[in-house]
C-alpha cells in the first residue's frame, strides 16, 4: 500500500450526503472519514466471501 493519498469524486443526491454527514459527525468523523470506514469494511466482508483480493 502507497502513502500517497488520491482524491475521488463521489457523486450522490443531496438527502445522502445529508445523511452521511449525520452518521460521520455521531461518530466524531469526517465524511471523508466515514466513507473510508464503510469502504474497509465492504472490502473486507467481500474478502472474507471470495478471498484475498493481490493488487499487482
Amino acid at each position: 500500500m502507497t502513502d500517497k493519498i488520491i482524491k475521488f469524486t463521489f457523486r450522490t443526491d443531496e438527502e445522502i450526503l445529508k445523511k452521511l454527514r449525520y452518521v460521520a459527525e455521531y461518530d466524531a468523523r469526517s465524511a471523508n472519514r466515514e466513507l473510508e470506514v464503510l469502504v474497509k469494511r465492504h472490502i473486507a466482508e467481500f474478502e472474507r466471501e471470495h478471498g484475498k483480493i493481490t493488487i499487482p
